[in-house]
């Protein structure tokens, strides 16, 4: 996020364009908590991890009430121009927002679940994946050293993506991914053919699914069949911190900047990604109505690979 935020002030302020930074989302929003952000403000903070203006929940903006408030708090600043960085729930708020008020709203895209609608990758899914990675590669010398079956969960509520590519990219042996669900019998079934080939030790990349810890339960499932050692790794809020990769810090340049120069053209009520390379807009309203799919020549890629 902080890239973005850079590359936002940057193209505003070269377009002689006044930024203001809103604090804690949409929180900070409905109470008036902005200052001027200017070229000093955003020096130096492309390698820090989160947001230097911090982000929140915010129950209220999901009421008329607490989104007129909002709307008089950018009236009364003199906001022309709102740029939006978040996810589902931030477009969801967006939507409503541009439907209410005249100001122009454009939406960047910054989840590491990347499970929204209009850009190939998300801000944050690159970083998220290789942190992933890193403790899957980890994990995998103390699995090969103690001939172990190590569970690691990674995030993702409703979406394998994070599963699927640093999976891949971990030479995992087995994926379980909401997209793809596997029954614990059909996971052993798949462990045991793998090691009666000569496997002494195996990585099962799980999503998290509905909440952190689901793992655990596929663990002692597996365990009732299968009479290996096994550990349970989970590396939840790690994979949301940290400095960003060069290609997440690349992408929330452009996508910064092409917000910018979007509300310039008059252009409202949409989100810029990437697809195929090329910078898009897509209607608010779409990110979170419609759904993103799994690449399917990952999905197959990663049966062919495993186990």
């Amino acid at each position: 996020m902080n890239a973005c935020i850079r590359a936002v002030v940057r193209t505003a302020v070269a377009a002689d364009v006044e930024v203001l930074g809103i604090r804690r989302g949409y929180n900070g929003l409905i109470h008036n908590d902005m200052s001027a952000l200017d070229r000093k403000c955003v020096a130096n903070i492309m390698h820090k991890g989160g947001t230097i203006i911090e982000t929140s929940r915010c129950p209220e903006f999901k009421t008329v009430e607490g989104r007129a408030k909002a709307i008089r708090v950018l009236e009364e600043a003199g906001v022309t121009g709102l740029i939006l960085l978040g996810g589902d729930g931030t477009f969801r708020g967006g939507t409503l927002l541009a439907d209410e008020c005249n100001v122009g709203i454009v939406g960047v895209p910054t989840t590491i679940d990347n499970d929204v609608y209009g850009t190939d990758y998300t801000i944050g899914f690159d970083t998220a994946i290789n942190t992933a990675l890193d403790a899957i590669d980890r994990i995998r010398d103390t699995a090969l050293s103690l001939e172990r079956l190590f569970f690691v969960e990674v995030m993702g509520h409703h979406t394998g993506f994070i599963a699927l590519e640093s999976g891949i990219a971990g030479g995992a042996e087995e994926l379980i991914i909401p997209e793809a669900p596997l029954s614990s019998e059909e996971l052993c079934t798949k462990l045991k053919v793998a090691f009666n080939r000569g496997k002494k030790s195996a990585i099962v990349v799980v999503a998290e699914a509905e909440q952190p810890g689901y793992s655990f339960k596929i663990a002692q499932e597996v365990k009732k069949n299968i009479d290996i050692d096994s550990r349970v790794c989970i590396l939840g809020h790690i994979q949301r911190g940290g400095p960003p990769t060069a290609r997440d810090r690349v992408l929330a340049s452009i996508l910064g900047s092409t917000a910018v120069k979007a509300l310039l053209d008059g252009e409202s009520g949409c989100m810029v990604g990437e697809v195929r390379n090329e910078i898009t807009y897509t209607p608010l309203h779409y990110t979170w109505e419609k759904s993103k799919g799994l690449s399917p020549h990952l999905e197959e890629l990663a049966g062919l690979l495993s186990a």
